[in-house]
């Protein structure tokens, strides 16, 4: 049984239909990935189903009682000033006695009573393992400053925020929408883990394929306004998928075929015997629509002229830079050979897009030197986005660049021909680009780099918001590309694909190559790590042997000590056992409580004595 599902929904843009009487269902456990090409309404029907966004018709029905988690490509945080006030939600009894307990340890000066009470409460509602969790979850995903104020954050620690605090809520339902965006390696790979624990309900849609397999078991493709669904990994989609689209194209070519024989009977129909063949009519308005499926060569096509390269490329020499007294890079060195494809891998924030803007030319060296070849083109796709004027156009946008195109086979084609490759047919080549989608904006922003056809290509997070289909595409393309390549991404997929070299960005600005892709380097950290714990498992079994041998031999003082011992205490007993004795046979008042003090401290002595001996003949 469902816990969210639709019911008959359809949702308008723009005045066109994304999808109508759509049915959706979630029920618990399902862990589910939506693709499909950009444009087509995948993050449109999260938000319905989130409930974040009310359909044009139909309605969205729940389980009582259910809580939805829904996070965004751009978080909203209207209302809210600091960190702390998106955190710990007011309506949460655990994570607000959680904030007055660490804005209490925050302070200069620190109430102790207040700190016992709040200590006590947290004790008392099982909150410590809670409050650590919550730190875990933050210190993961950068946040450390709660009292920065939101608006100040970037784009990727905005999302990174709003992530945080849907893993801190861990609701009923995951609604994930590129979750992966911002995020470095490390960091996706320990999301995966956290989303794989327990039995959670997530829908996502994400263009990580690696990140896909990990963590659903299902795939649903949103596509011209129908759901198709899959049960297996993103393999068995793949090969499904590719079955359905051959079905697909064969039958609406029969279709066009048929209809153009209907359509010569329709041109010759009689207007009065229109009713007699009322059936027919409303046939052939049936397969006019069966018509429109898809045709053969409805994919992007990359295919741009690559221009001539020289013998020098790129060289840096010692480069060094720091932001304040944070080093970035440190004496970095590399000369760029034809044919580099070259993966930039390391935590956020350790420098790989200041090695992009050096490269470039954007930001200068503190020190050292950047040389760069008279024939070198740079091709640079940035991860900030593509810049236009509210009222640009699609086909403008690409006109500002050329008219005309020269493609890798020697033809010339225009600007809007070049758009209907990229998948913007002619109507929609017209339309305003702030209204398309975020991947059609990221994909019409490739195709703009590609333009100036260059032979070092950049690009910086390619993947983020770009569809499968496309994505594919682009790596068909990049594997065939025959000048420098230099990607940033997190996409391990893609990185494993399309780079044999990797720069290793560690601290203190300190950059290791690596020979090999990310899969292969991910190969020998396990190997390095193994053989670290094997060699401190080794190393702990050999002091345990010491450790054991010196504790069976003892030195000669204590021998002797030992040996002295057990004399001693055989003779406290029988000066014990003497004692007693006169006790029993005397009746002077005087000499028994003499005795009785004196047996005193002889039992003290033989129980120090005794105590002592244990521990040495335990040593031996």
């Amino acid at each position: 049984m469902s816990i969210l599902a639709t019911e008959q929904v359809g949702h308008s843009f723009h005045d066109r239909w994304l999808f109508k009487e759509l049915h959706f269902g979630l029920q618990k456990g399902d862990r589910v990935a939506l693709v499909g090409i950009n444009g087509t309404g995948k993050s449109t029907l999260l938000k319905i189903l989130a409930e974040i966004e009310i359909p044009s018709e139909g309605k969205v029905v729940k389980e009582k009682g259910i809580k939805i988690g829904f996070l965004s490509q751009e978080p909203d945080f209207t209302g809210l000033r600091t960190v702390n006030d998106f955190i710990y939600s007011s309506d949460n009894e655990q994570q607000q006695l959680i904030k007055e307990y660490e804005t209490l340890l925050a302070s200069e000066v620190i109430d102790q009573v207040k700190l016992a009470e709040l200590t006590d409460k947290l004790s008392a509602m099982e909150a410590w393992e809670y409050e650590h969790n919550i730190k875990t979850i933050l210190n993961r995903l950068q946040i450390t400053d709660f009292t920065q104020d939101i608006q100040s954050l970037s784009g990727g620690q905005k999302k990174r925020l709003s992530l945080a605090k849907l893993l801190i809520d861990d609701p009923d339902i995951y609604i994930l929408d590129e979750p992966t965006n911002h995020l470095d390696i490390e960091t996706i790979e320990w999301l995966e883990k956290i989303l794989t624990t327990g039995n959670k309900t997530i829908l996502l849609v994400t263009h990580d394929r690696y990140f896909l397999d990990a963590v659903c078991n299902e795939i649903r493709e949103l596509d011209k306004g129908n759901v198709y669904v899959y049960k297996g990994n993103y393999t068995y989609f793949l090969e499904k998928k590719a079955e359905r689209e051959t079905m697909d194209v064969a039958s609406a070519e029969k279709a066009r075929n048929l209809l153009r024989r209907e359509l010569e009977w329709m041109r010759r129909q009689p207007q009065a015997r229109g009713t007699k063949s009322k059936a027919r009519i409303e046939a052939f308005y049936d397969l006019e629509k069966k018509s429109k499926g898809p045709r053969k060569n409805d994919t992007v096509q990359l295919s741009v002229k690559i221009s001539r390269q020289g013998s020098k490329i790129l060289e840096l020499h010692q480069v060094t830079k720091r932001f304040d007294t944070k080093v970035i890079l440190k004496d970095f060195s590399y000369t760029f050979k034809k044919y580099d494809r070259i993966g930039l891998a390391g935590k956020n924030g350790s420098g790989k897009s200041t090695l992009l803007q050096i490269i470039t030319g954007a930001y200068s060296a503190d020190s050292g030197e950047v040389v760069k070849g008279d024939t070198t083109v740079f091709g640079y796709y940035r991860q900030s986005g593509l810049s236009f004027q509210d009222g640009d156009r699609v086909l403008d946008v690409v006109k500002n660049v050329a008219e005309y195109i020269e493609m890798a086979n020697g033809d010339v084609i225009t600007a809007s021909q070049l758009l209907t490759l990229f998948l913007f047919p002619p109507e929609k080549q017209f339309n305003i680009v702030k209204k398309l989608s975020g991947g059609e904006k990221k994909r019409l922003q490739l195709m703009r780099v590609l333009m100036s056809n260059p032979n070092f290509l950049i690009l910086d997070e390619p993947s983020n918001d770009l569809d499968i289909d496309t994505l594919n595409i682009l790596e068909e393309f990049l594997e065939n590309y025959s000048g420098v390549l230099v990607l940033v991404s997190h996409d391990r997929y893609l990185v494993d694909k399309l780079t044999d070299q990797l720069f290793i960005f560690e601290d203190e600005g300190h950059i290791q190559i690596y020979n090999g892709n990310y899969a292969d380097y991910k190969t020998t950290l396990e190997v390095q790590l193994k053989g670290e714990k094997d060699a401190a498992r080794v190393k702990e079994k050999e002091h345990f042997k010491i450790e054991q041998t010196e504790k069976k031999k003892l030195s000669y003082k204590e021998q002797r000590e030992y040996e002295t011992l057990e004399i001693e205490i055989e003779s406290l007993e029988k000066e014990i056992d003497n004692k007693q004795n006169n006790l029993a046979l005397t009746t002077d008042y005087d000499k028994i409580t003499h005795l009785i003090t004196e047996l005193d401290e002889l039992r003290k002595s033989l129980d120090q004595k005794s105590e002592r001996w244990i521990e040495l003949a335990e040593l031996i």
